[in-house]
């Protein structure tokens, strides 16, 4: 039986994968995981001797299969930054187009309340150069108010927004979310 396990860049993808419903997801289809992602903090702690303490760590607590999240961040692909982290057989590392707040954008419903607009839609979000400074200035100029971080604007998502992985992965341009959720169909097969 396979059993999944996460490793994440950051608190954002921590807030995304702990506080959403991408648990419920996961146990719609039957699929066993570890309840906690653990962080790496940082993108450049996303290297093999990080990945494989990371990795010892989840073993012990059941999981099969390791998905690793990161943003493609300064790499100019995304086979570059999956080189650098270097998975393993039982490892598939999922890479955020630009940012992981891409994801945000993604996700329609979430943003039109968000931003307390009702006409708001992103076509390409995996374009935006950067994904949480558009966020930022689209709040400002819709509502009056800021956000002052990623952790908080992730927070403020998830939790009252009710930002959902699913729905970032129906977004016709959202090609990282809905790969990450296929290749999870795929490993728990």
């Amino acid at each position: 039986m396979v059993k999944l396990g996460f490793i994440v860049e950051g608190d954002t993808e921590k807030i995304i994968l702990e506080r959403t419903d991408f648990f419920s997801y996961l146990s719609s289809k039957e699929i066993a995981f570890v309840p906690e992602v653990l962080n790496a903090a940082g993108n450049g702690n996303l290297l093999p001797h990080n990945v494989e303490k990371h990795t010892r760590i989840l073993e012990a607590k059941g999981a099969t299969h390791i998905f690793t999240l990161t943003d493609i961040d300064e790499d100019n692909c995304i086979t570059l930054t999956k080189n650098r982290i270097s998975p393993q057989n039982n490892q598939t590392v999922i890479v955020s187009i630009k940012a992981i707040e891409s994801w945000f954008l993604a996700d329609t419903e979430s943003m039109k309340l968000f931003l307390n607009d009702d006409q708001f839609s992103q076509q390409d979000p995996e374009n935006i150069i950067e994904p949480y400074e558009h966020i930022r200035t689209l709040r400002f100029t819709k509502t009056g108010r800021g956000i002052s971080g990623k952790v908080i604007l992730a927070k403020s998502l998830t939790n009252t927004y009710k930002f959902s992985i699913i729905n970032a992965a129906k977004h016709p341009a959202c090609s990282s979310a809905r790969y990450f959720l296929d290749k999870i169909d795929k490993v728990a097969g």
